[in-house]
């Protein structure tokens, strides 16, 4: 009898997920035969944008120089913030603020600009604690590389979107 709840309750649930629209993002389809990703090579965000163009199957889609791409992304600027959100009664502070922020551009050849200077911000919450503080440093570290990955993906989706617009 348990299996057959069971079943009944996955296939329900499967249902109501498919009916509601949810679907996994997968890769995004860069529309460009070329591209070249213009920032520093030691950058997380730089190699987060040459994964995911590389990922779409097409390695020979990344050039060495922005001379040879159709589309050159540049990053113009990254910077990582912490701000305090809160402090306890004896003036430690137990929550801050972690924000992402990027600007790059997109070019064509000659440095024509297909897309101005745009900016991404993006924002997490970290509680903290005095008690923890490699853990916590560990914590900081890792909220900023999923931030540089989810702002890799963005830049990449509005590149599709703009060319399809």
């Amino acid at each position: 009898m348990k299996t057959t709840s069971r079943f009944w309750l996955v296939l329900i649930l499967t249902s109501l997920i498919t009916g509601c629209g949810f679907q996994l993002r997968g890769y995004t389809d860069i529309p460009y035969s070329t591209m070249y990703v213009d920032g520093n090579p030691n950058s997380p965000l730089v190699v987060n944008l040459q994964r995911i163009i590389r990922a779409g199957g097409h390695k020979e889609r990344l050039t060495a120089s922005s001379a040879q791409a159709e589309r050159t992304i540049q990053i113009l600027s990254e910077i990582n913030n912490k701000i305090i959100l809160s402090l306890s009664g004896a003036g430690r502070v137990r929550e801050y603020q972690l924000q992402y922020r990027v600007k790059y551009r997109l070019l064509a050849p000659a440095a024509k600009e297909i897309l101005l200077p745009t900016e991404i911000l993006l924002t997490r919450d970290m509680s903290y604690n005095d008690t923890d503080i490699i853990a916590k440093g560990s914590e900081e570290q890792q909220l900023y590389r999923d931030m540089q990955t989810d702002a890799a993906q963005q830049i990449l989706r509005r590149i599709a979107l703009l060319h399809g617009a």
